[in-house]
């Protein structure tokens, strides 16, 4: 849920007009959120907004760890085929990609918190009817109505956040525990899961985030302020377009992760998604009411940022992905000890957020990002000198306290100090309209990011091994890094508290 010492100045409209009736009042410096009418305005309360929305997070992070190392024991239990497992994970993705947008939207004219609950009531009720699923058919609808309720909850929530933390160290201090919220669940749910699958089997570890979906549904409606709506109808060619393409983009890349990037099918479905979503870019130019607004995409920061959270991804997949059929192919370790092996990652990157956001305020968004994408640089190249084959033996083996730890913590700082700032930067200058479509925005390019990264780094791995795969990640670390260079210094607002 991913600035110079200062943030971007939005543009100044030489007299801003009063709020329309049913229209978000614009804060001072013309951001969506700033003082944006029924936000929380009391500490406590606001804490507990943003708990819920950090729970709502870590909801949606937790469902990836816990369905792949579900996945052995579904195909066993299940009778599984390799199809039928590829569409327990791609159905999620493609509803969760393809929808993004369109999620964004609708908390923008429907109401945000209305929006984000229901999202996270699918998702909620798809997590417990999964559990219970007696085949493949039930299974992958289930997983269908998840990704939905994603799509809806997590552009949503971002939104959100950004209505109830005016711009600034507040709302910096708010994405970090986000951040942080996000990296423990995901080191947490390794270990539960793998503990779980071990002495009660794969149904009762697929309830595990059903109680924080739970949760929020209980405090939400009583510590999140709902946004005021902003009149307008759907762009239903846009709407269209823009989840047509994205799903294809998604099932191409998805693909060709699992069967080559040279497949058929997979250079189609990609083609395709190009094609549709170049299609959307020109109806939305022309829509009275765009499902994304073509002004998010002239201020550069902001371009930049996305293309930084495309990049990043891919800097830090291969690191659970290799790493994982590493530890229990080639180190001789169980599930629950490569989940453990892995777990420092996600906790230096829980641990390093906060320290990320007192960094920010000295060194600015773009020498943070770029100290995070060297670091994410550095730790794939030193990934990259572990050994493809399986040693010939013990005493050769590389040792993990030395050859593989330090990379991780590396990767872990890394990601903590690159999640942040394209976050701000992208969330900045808005006004009232603009805050869900530039949230689904940010959610849909890091979900493209993840497919496109995955899909790349298991390609090259496949033909040139492990090493080539981590030397890819560092490649994607490197246009993070470029990215973060460019973008150019500019003068910040004043009054901006600390952080």
């Amino acid at each position: 849920m991913s600035a110079p010492v200062l943030e971007p100045r939005a543009a100044r409209p030489a007299a801003a007009p009063p709020p329309r009736p049913g229209s978000a009042r614009p804060s001072r410096s013309g951001a969506a959120g700033a003082v944006e009418p029924g936000r929380p305005r009391r500490g406590p309360r606001r804490a507990l907004a943003l708990a819920v929305i950090a729970s709502c997070n870590a909801m949606i992070q937790l469902d990836d760890a816990v369905v792949n190392i579900a996945l052995p024991g579904m195909r066993a239990d299940l009778g599984l085929t390799p199809v039928g497992s590829s569409w327990v994970l791609n159905a999620y993705l493609l509803a969760f990609g393809g929808l993004l947008l369109l999620g964004g939207r609708a908390g923008d004219v429907l109401g945000r918190r209305k929006v984000f609950l229901t999202g996270v009531a699918l998702f909620t009720a798809g997590a417990a009817a999964r559990a219970a699923a007696p085949g493949v058919e039930v299974l992958t609808a289930v997983r269908i109505v998840q990704g939905v309720g994603a799509a809806l909850a997590a552009p949503s929530g971002l939104a959100l956040l950004l209505s109830t933390f005016e711009e600034g160290a507040p709302r910096k201090r708010a994405i970090a525990v986000c951040t942080a919220v996000g990296a423990v669940s995901t080191a947490g749910g390794l270990l539960l899961a793998g503990t779980l699958s071990s002495l009660s089997g794969w149904r009762w570890e697929l309830l595990l985030n059903v109680p924080l979906g739970v949760l929020v549904l209980a405090l939400g409606p009583f510590v999140i302020a709902e946004t005021r709506r902003n009149p307008g109808r759907f762009d239903l060619a846009g709407a269209l377009l823009s989840a047509l393409g994205a799903t294809a983009l998604v099932h191409g890349l998805a693909r060709a992760a699992e069967e080559g990037a040279g497949d058929a099918r997979a250079l189609g479905s990609v083609a395709c998604g190009v094609l549709l979503l170049a299609l959307f870019a020109g109806v939305e130019r022309r829509a009275a009411h765009p499902v994304v607004a073509p002004v998010l995409f002239r201020d550069r920061a902001r371009v930049l940022s996305y293309a930084a959270t495309l990049a990043v991804p891919g800097s830090v997949m291969g690191a659970y992905f290799f790493l994982n059929q590493y530890f229990q192919q080639q180190a001789g370790y169980g599930p629950l000890g490569a989940a453990l092996a892995l777990t420092p990652l996600a906790a230096t990157m829980a641990l390093t957020a906060g320290a990320a956001v007192r960094l920010e305020r000295h060194l600015g968004p773009r020498h943070l990002m770029a100290t995070g994408a060297a670091l994410l640089l550095t730790g794939n190249l030193w990934l990259s000198r572990l050994p493809d084959a399986a040693p010939a033996d013990a005493a050769s083996a590389v040792p993990y306290w030395t050859g593989v730890l330090p990379p991780l913590l590396l990767l872990g700082a890394g990601m903590a100090c690159c999640v942040i700032p394209p976050t701000v930067l992208a969330t900045s200058g808005l006004r009232g309209g603009e805050a869900g479509a530039a949230s689904s925005v940010l959610n849909a390019v890091q979900t493209l990011g993840g497919s496109l990264g995955l899909a790349v780094l298991v390609a090259v791995a496949s033909r040139a091994g492990m090493t080539a795969g981590f030397t890819a990640g560092a490649a994607c670390a490197g246009a993070a890094l470029l990215a973060a260079l460019l973008i150019g210094r500019r003068p910040g607002r004043t009054g901006e508290g600390g952080a």
